[in-house]
């Protein structure tokens, strides 16, 4: 089969396939990112049937993002190699198996394997279809990428609300084989759609003189960028998952009660949704990287606003900040890999940093709940994310020095 039927030209960059294709890919990741927020909705039921503590309950999310994590930057060197067409159908036959063998688990234990498997295809619907999409536009790629990146918060909206509308009484595993079902049938035909390659990809591929874009030119070597911006995605996102990981607790422990945190964890995430998409625009003004660092420097103001102000109804007000400071972070070190590093490479880089922003999420979430069990308060905790997210302001400051000026390059 020709996985580019139509041949793509130049004329497709910012253009109506574009934009089209964009929507193409949001929809994919609303629907396949259904990989990392089902196991959190199952979680009780599953820890009732399989009889374990909460520790052990916990593993199959932890598994999960582990193949998440692993799944960006293997299938991300895919992408680069094939193109994203191929790599989504095998991500929709992962859900799709992945989805039926979790149901038929008969442990904690297989089924927390099988969700390493439900993360590493859903993995493809976040950091290879963010990196896929940054070569369909120029002009407009801080908005494709954000808008890209927002399904996985729109899946986080969605999803949760979807899966309570299965039948009562049949249980988890009838609705994660109702989930696998949905997505082999819902990403097959969208990933038809992601058929043509990149231009510059098709134009290399057909032996043609590569077209001319605009790229950074900074005093460091791929290599140490590449390890600067794990290291500033590991920091910003140990501060993040500060109040995502742990804010339902801090409100038991302040009294207000499970479902109070609930709804400002809910708060965090329309404000991520806001914020990834107006960091966007701002990126295709600015760049990347000073997006990256304004919203670092609002998430580290936002996470010393939490340390004074406990009450009810300033913490849903600090939770909103939150989200509005932190939801472009993340996507912003896809727009800095295109900005400073080879396209033909993208799949790949992007992959390892959002591999990088994972590790701190999780590295983030163990450390906050280890520094309460020491200290008794969150008061430490939300001062050590300070310090990781200072790091990641020095580290976007440094790449903001050592930038020199825009030079043509080879796309």
């Amino acid at each position: 089969m020709n996985a580019s039927p139509v041949p793509a030209s130049r004329a497709d960059i910012d253009g109506r396939y574009a934009w089209s294709r964009l929507l193409a890919s949001m929809l994919l990741s609303t629907v396949g990112s259904v990989g990392m927020w089902s196991v959190i909705v199952v979680l009780p039921e599953v820890q009732a049937e399989f009889g374990v503590d909460r520790a052990a309950a916990s593993m199959p999310y932890t598994m999960t993002m582990i193949g998440f994590a692993f799944g960006n930057v293997m299938i991300g060197r895919f992408v680069d190699r094939a193109g994203i067409f191929p790599p989504m159908l095998l991500a929709a036959a992962f859900l799709f198996f992945g989805y039926m063998l979790a149901a038929l688990s008969p442990s904690i234990w297989v089924f927390a394997i099988v969700q390493a498997i439900i993360g590493f295809g859903a993995a493809a619907t976040f950091g290879p279809l963010i990196a896929d999409i940054s070569h369909w536009f120029d002009r407009r790629r801080g908005v494709a990428v954000a808008a890209a990146a927002s399904g996985n918060y729109f899946a986080g909206a969605i999803w949760p609300l979807l899966m309570q509308m299965t039948p009562s009484g049949e249980g988890w595993r009838y609705t994660y084989v109702a989930i696998g079902i949905v997505c082999i049938v819902a990403m097959t035909p969208l990933a038809f759609y992601l058929r043509r390659r990149a231009p510059h990809i098709a134009a290399e591929a057909a032996g043609a003189a590569p077209a001319v874009t605009r790229s950074k030119s900074i005093d460091l070597s791929p290599r140490a960028l590449q390890i600067l911006l794990s290291i500033a995605g590991i920091g910003c996102c140990v501060a993040m998952s500060m109040p995502q990981v742990h804010i339902v607790a801090y409100c038991v422990d302040l009294g207000f009660g499970v479902a109070r945190g609930a709804e400002m964890l809910s708060l965090m995430l329309v404000g991520g949704i806001i914020s990834r998409l107006a960091s966007g625009f701002l990126a295709d003004h600015i760049g990347g990287v000073k997006t990256l660092l304004i919203g670092s420097v609002l998430q580290c103001l936002a996470l010393f606003a939490y340390i004074p102000f406990d009450g009810l109804a300033s913490l849903y007000l600090v939770s909103l900040v939150f989200g509005l400071s932190q939801g472009g972070i993340v996507p912003s070190y896809a727009i800095i890999v295109r900005e400073y590093l080879p396209a033909k490479e993208a799949g790949q880089r992007v992959g390892l940093v959002i591999m990088a922003t994972i590790a701190g999420m999780a590295l983030g979430g163990w450390l906050s709940g280890w520094i309460y069990d020491l200290t008794g308060s969150y008061s430490a905790a939300f001062l050590n994310g300070i310090g990781w997210n200072v790091l990641n302001i020095a580290i976007m400051v440094l790449i903001l020095w050592r930038t020199r000026s825009v030079r043509p390059v080879a796309a």
